[in-house]
Formats: C-alpha cells, structure tokens, sequence
C-alpha cells in the first residue's frame, strides 16, 4: 500500500492505466461489495437524477436554489472540462486535491483485489467525500442509463429521469422502450421518482408501478404555464408563481426546472424552500457548456449537444437568437453517436464547418464527419467544410475567419467543448 500515488494527477492516471484493461462492465455486484467494505452511506436526502439530456442542468438548478436556502449541498456531476475536482462539489466550491486523495485512498484500501473501472473508483470516492462533508443534502448524477450505473448502488429519496431519448445505443437498447426501463432503474420502491419527459415511455411508468414507486409525471402531477415575462410551476400540492425564466438558456430548460421543483415539492417537510429563493435561485445558476453564450464578437455558443434530440434543441436555441451574418460549427464525436442526426438537426443554420477529431479511442476522424456533412447537409453556395487534427486547431481557424456579425457554435462531445476552452484558456495566458 505504501507505494500509492499522492497526487491527484498521479492517481488519475493510475486509473486511467488500469482502466484500459477493464472495459465497461455493466453489473452492480463488485461496487456494491465495495460499497459495503467503505460503509459508505448517506446521513442527508439524496437526489439522483438520469436522463438522455437535461440531467447536469437539472442538478444545477437543484444545488442553485438549496444553496440560496442555506443548505450545505453536495453535488456529484460529470464529465468534467478542464479539472476532474469539477465532478465533486460541496456549497458551489470544487473538492480540493486532498480530500479527493484522501478518499482514493479509502477505495483502494477497501477494495482489495475487487477490479473496479475508472467510473466506478471515482464514483464512489466522490460518494465517500461527500458522505463525510457533512452535507444538508446530497444531489447525484447519473452517468450512463440509470438501472447499471455505478451511481445506481444509493437508494435515493428522490430519483429524476429528466428525458429519454435515443443515445449509447450499444449499452442501454435501440428504442426509447429500452432506454426508458434502464432510466427507471434508479427508481425504488415507496419513495418519489419523477419523470419530466413530456411522453415517458410506457416502460418507464409500468416499471415504476411495479415496484410500487410515488410516480410523478409532467402534465399529470406537476405543470407550468407561462408567457413572454415569466412562468409558474404548479404541483400536486405547491404553485410557485411568478417565476423569471432559468439563467441556463434553451427550450427543454423549463422541463428540467420543473423537475427540480418537483423534487423540491416532495422534499418540502424536510428541505423547505422559500419562494424567493426558488426566483434567485433559478435566475442565478450556471453550468459550463449547456448553451453558454460568451461575451464578446463574434458571438461564440459552447453546447455538449451530442444526439439528435440535444442538437435540435440547440438548433432551435440558434434560431432564437437573432441575426448572425454567417455560423461557424466547431464539431467533433464519438464515432458510435448518430452522427447524420445530429448534423441533420444542425444543418439548417451552420455555414461553415470546422470539424476535429477528439483525443479518444472512440473519436470519429474529422475526415468521416466531413464525408457526412456533405452527404447530410444540401449543397449551398459558400459552404466550406475543414477538418483538423483537435478541437483547438478547429476553433482557432473559426475564429480566423468570423467576422464580427457571425458566430461560432462549438458543439458535440464533451471532449469538443474541453478542447476548446482549454485552448481558450491558454491563448489568454
């Protein structure tokens, strides 16, 4: 045991040597063993929260509002963009290197010679930190499907499935059938679990009767209505009126509000949380690369939209936004997305595309999104497709080329949007 890394880099990169030899392993059995060697439970309400998109705004929202309550929260979200202590949050406030050594150190040393993944060490060393940090309430990610992941091992008080759509089709099923049973796996029995998918699969709803869990669904026991200036939510039992539109910019973002009020609502007896801190709340919250506008000309958008469902709202988004002379897309993918969707679903505003191929196994060559584009998107005069080695060299020749009337949306996988703002980072250095 002495020779344990002790850094946060050198851990990392243990874990990252290790995990090339454990591929997903899609089972619960060797964390939960885990589990039960370090202890690990919570002492506060814990809020799990799945989904296709919406899944990190949403726990967004959640701590936004609970920390304007005064509540001590403690926030498991990923992936991250430039620093892995993004993923652990305790008050708004990434954990410190230390304690994330610290709490490698109780995985490994309870581990024994149980293999655990990259995902499934952290996830539960984040769990561990935030057990002990003595938090008022604990909000949990999801990282892939629900039913399987790593995160699943917690009987959450309140479980969200946010939307489900099509996405890892290799691990989670083809149809949002499928996909909606693996969502509904964070579900349990007697306690709330809210589904803020406008038409939640059938799946879903008859798992969650099966088990006998408190099912709420969007349009049958929690609403909202709204106009130009502001909107209410309406639940079973609460009406929040008088509410401004959340900070995070986007159509589907109304939803994942509504879901966080619901959670909020059923939560009221031991988490009360008062109407003006609801308002705050919403109107202050922030999450890197859900439609993130910088400031500046030419107008530069950052969106982790990578399925169809997420680019059409970005789509939508872009079409909101007033007039740009020309858009610039910044894009690179995993090769097992649906690529032609997304591009599809984007092509109706982007002139230009600077395509990357990312810094994964699993990236698609920007010569492959390239042949896609032309065959996805109509030929349009002063279209121009370019490729590039990474994400960097994508938006430094964007930005080369707009203009101050155009914009730049830099979109795709989280690897994409990384890319970019680390290169952002470094260029201000």
């Amino acid at each position: 045991m002495s020779n344990l890394p002790t850094t946060l880099p050198a851990w990392l990169a243990l874990l990252e040597s290790r995990h090339a030899e454990t591929v997903i392993n899609m089972g619960l059995d060797r964390v939960l063993a885990v589990k039960e060697r370090l202890q690990l439970s919570f002492s506060c309400p814990t809020i799990m929260v799945a989904g296709t998109n919406g899944k990190g705004s949403t726990c967004a929202m959640l701590e936004s509002v609970l920390m304007r309550a005064g509540y001590k929260v403690g926030l498991y979200i990923k992936p991250h963009f430039l620093d892995f202590n993004e993923r652990a949050r305790i008050n708004g406030d990434m954990a410190s290197d230390e304690t994330l050594v610290a709490a490698f150190n109780a995985v490994e040393a309870a581990r024994g010679d149980t293999s655990l993944t990259y995902f499934e060490f952290t996830t539960l060393a984040i769990m561990k930190l935030l057990s002990e940090a003595g938090m008022d309430v604990v909000i949990l990610e999801v990282g892939l499907g629900g039913r399987l992941d790593a995160v699943n091992i917690i009987d959450a008080d309140v479980s969200i499935v946010t939307s489900v759509d099509i996405d890892h089709t290799d691990y989670l099923g083809d149809t949002r059938e499928k996909i909606g049973f693996e969502k509904a796996g964070i579900f349990r029995a007697g306690k709330t679990a809210i589904c803020s998918d406008p038409v939640p699969p059938q799946s879903l709803i008859d798992h969650a009767n099966a088990i006998g869990a408190d099912l709420w669904l969007m349009g049958r026991d929690f609403n909202y209505s709204g106009d130009k200036q502001q909107w209410s939510y309406g639940g079973r039992g609460q009406r929040r009126n008088s509410l401004a539109y959340p900070s995070l910019r986007g159509a589907n973002q109304i939803l994942n509000a509504c879901a966080a009020l619901a959670a909020l609502e059923a939560l009221k007896l031991v988490l009360p949380v008062g109407a003006q801190e609801v308002r705050t709340g919403l109107v202050t919250v922030e999450l890197p690369g859900r439609f993130q506008v910088l400031p500046g000309r030419p107008t530069i958008i950052l969106d982790v939209a990578h399925n169809p469902h997420a680019a059409a709202a970005l789509n939508q988004n872009l079409g909101n936004m007033g007039f740009h002379r020309y858009t610039y897309a910044v894009f690179g993918s995993m090769h097992d997305k649906d690529i032609d969707g997304v591009i599809a679903a984007m092509s109706e505003h982007v002139d230009h595309w600077c395509l990357a191929t990312l810094p994964s196994p699993r990236s698609a060559s920007a010569s492959e999104l390239a042949a896609k584009v032309q065959l996805v998107q109509p030929e349009r005069d002063e279209r121009t497709i370019n490729v590039f080695d990474d994400p960097g060299a994508a938006y430094a020749n964007a930005i080369s080329r707009a203009g101050e009337d155009d914009r730049i949306v830099v979109f795709g996988s989280f690897l994409t949007v990384a890319g970019v703002m680390a290169a952002r980072k470094s260029s201000l250095h």
